[in-house]
């Protein structure tokens, strides 16, 4: 079930920052399931999006 706008804008700004810094491409990765699940996507949205199974978005 997608969880859209559950971030506060503070916590997506944060989080839209650390992308674009964060060197780690594993947490690069959840910081955009994160975001990307506040903008409404479904977990097979996202898989498909970034190129991972849906158990790893789910994880």
């Amino acid at each position: 079930m997608p969880a859209k706008n559950c971030l506060s804008l503070s916590e997506k700004k944060n989080l839209q920052e650390a992308l674009k810094i964060e060197e780690n491409y594993q947490i690069r990765e959840r910081i955009w399931i994160f975001l990307l699940l506040d903008e409404g996507k479904t977990s097979k949205e996202i898989a498909e999006i970034i190129g991972c199974s849906q158990t790893r978005v789910a994880y």
